[in-house]
């Protein structure tokens, strides 16, 4: 496994941890992702294309979003209510045909109260059916990297063309978070009572909302196929992780088991920043150049995630075809920095020089090329 320092971090591209740091966990599917780093702590069956149930509404939720981005919808457009929208049962928002809802309130309805009619009526509007917007959302999913999610409706009841992997809803959830920061707070709330209808249904199923660690998302799941299942996320000290679990045969085991999950990996796991962005971590010899010299330096600040047992124990080294012949361009990379962690693959860094180095002068390259063959004669002979 190589670990990514932090501001590096590219969406969709995760990088394992070894098992035997993992935690054992109860549910049949899981994956739990560090967000800053990329790094998969945790993964069970990730690539096993499961019924999502109503986690599947986060990809309704994004075809929204990139929707409102550019100009689709708006959160004040009211929208109307078919006889189809209406007509789903499970949880509903308890619309009728003669509702014209703002898309805003459609939006907290599926995050909040799971609407399976209002993820209806938002298709509706953006496909013109249901069955049109599935088939949106599975090229949509399969542009996203997400290589095992295909839909058969748009809020995750069951059918037999509806599957999401627990890495393509890892992968949801982390672009949901990065890429919508505007709309993400929705899925904070922890009730929504519209227009007062089922006062009973207006809490927020997600159980890790209420405990006080951070959680901030983002949806759960249930029906008899899939068992129960959550995408949660926490944030905690400017780290945040996403846990993924399904397949469990309980409420009571799905908050539990992602506590769990979601407490070992903001216990277990540190951030330490190695470097500064821009500070020298080693120099290399040049040849035949204005310098004899010049320094390395990252790009980026280097921040690592490490278990808390090994966070102090790292040995690094620099490797690079030494000396460097001239002209140097400042910011050309020269050299990687590997860094041991213990009970993890090595750590790759990329150096880049620090300033540009021009050639030497035709007499000073004699005069270097003289200096240097003297100083390598003097070192054999002694």
């Amino acid at each position: 496994m190589k670990l990514r320092f932090v501001l590096a971090c590219v969406a969709t591209v995760f990088l394992s941890l070894q098992s035997a740091l993992a935690i054992e966990t109860t549910a049949p599917t899981a994956m739990v992702l560090d967000y800053n780093s990329g790094t998969v702590l945790l993964e069970k069956n990730a690539d096993t294309p499961l019924p999502p149930a109503s986690m599947s509404k986060l990809m309704t939720l994004n075809m929204v979003f990139e929707a409102l981005e550019d100009g689709r919808l708006s959160l004040d457009e009211e929208l109307p209510v078919s006889e189809y929208a209406m007509s789903y049962g499970g949880s509903t928002m308890f619309l009728n045909t003669r509702d014209r809802v703002r898309v805003e309130d459609l939006i907290r309805g599926v995050i909040v109260l799971s609407g399976n009619d209002a993820c209806v009526v938002l298709a509706e509007a953006l496909a013109g059916s249901e069955a049109e917007f599935a088939r949106s959302m599975t090229a949509r999913a399969k542009q996203l990297g997400m290589v095992n999610s295909t839909f058969g409706n748009s809020n995750g009841w069951p059918h037999p063309d509806q599957r999401m992997s627990a890495r393509d809803l890892v992968i949801l959830a982390e672009r949901l978070i990065r890429e919508f920061p505007q709309y993400y707070g929705y899925f904070a709330e922890r009730e929504f009572a519209f227009d007062g209808r089922s006062p009973a249904n207006r809490f927020n199923r997600n159980p890790l909302l209420k405990l006080g660690i951070g959680a901030d998302g983002l949806k759960t799941g249930h029906t008899d196929e899939a068992g129960y299942g959550i995408v949660g996320s926490a944030e905690k000290n400017g780290r945040r992780v996403i846990v993924m679990l399904s397949g469990l045969e309980s409420e009571e085991a799905r908050a539990d088991e992602a506590e769990k999950l979601m407490n070992w990996a903001f216990r277990q796991f540190v951030e330490k920043k190695i470097f500064e962005s821009g500070e020298e971590v080693g120099r290399l010899d040049v040849w035949l150049g204005k310098e004899r010299s010049l320094g390395l330096v990252t790009k980026q600040d280097v921040t690592l995630l490490l278990p808390v047992t090994v966070r102090d124990k790292l040995n690094a080294e620099i490797v690079a075809n030494t000396p460097v012949p001239a002209p140097v361009v400042e910011g050309t990379e020269l050299a990687k920095l590997l860094i041991e962690v213990p009970e993890m693959e090595t750590v790759e860094i990329p150096l880049f020089a620090a300033q540009s180095i021009e050639e030497a002068g035709v007499l000073s390259r004699i005069g270097l090329s003289a200096e240097i063959l003297r100083e390598g004669l003097l070192g054999w002979v002694r």
